[in-house]
């Protein structure tokens, strides 16, 4: 009949796993990859997230990604869509279930900055600045909060 059919194990297995799709200009463009969330994180289906834990996993991933293609002189950094926020360097991000994201940061002035986002305000571009003088070497959170998706809680 050349029909194919799947079980409910695998039906149900098919739902709980993140997918992702990009097209680019661009054919050696990385793309964001759900396959690189830790198996704990993929594990957990979709219906049993929280709006901002979900938000959160899929942001840290666009993150780390963003970071693959920076070169040594750049770290990423936050724009706002709509309104004067602004932008700022990605130093820390969280969130508090259900439905709120949180970024820590500095603006390019240097001042501490937090912003605390309901998931359905959610718009955010990625952007690279230079580095920081001072740092030595470029500071990268995606590496960071990809550990944390995994459990280890020195993340």
């Amino acid at each position: 009949m050349g029909q194919d059919t799947e079980t409910s194990a695998e039906a149900m297995e098919a739902q709980a796993l993140p997918r992702v799709k990009e097209v680019h200009t661009d054919p050696a463009q990385t793309d964001a990859d759900a396959s690189e969330l830790p198996q704990k994180t993929r594990a957990k289906p979709v219906e049993q997230k929280s709006p901002a834990e979900w938000a959160y996993q899929r942001l840290a991933l666009y993150i780390q990604n963003f970071e693959k293609q920076l070169d040594s002189a750049h770290e990423v950094a936050m724009g706002f869509a709509g309104g004067e926020a602004g932008v700022m360097r990605i130093e820390g991000m969280g969130y508090f279930d259900p439905d709120i994201i949180t970024f820590y940061g500095t603006a390019p002035a240097g001042g501490r900055t937090q912003l605390v986002q309901h998931v359905s305000q959610l718009s955010v571009m990625l952007r690279a600045l230079p580095k920081q003088v001072e740092a030595a070497e470029p500071r990268r959170i995606g590496f960071r909060l990809a550990q944390g998706l995994g459990g280890d809680e020195e993340a």
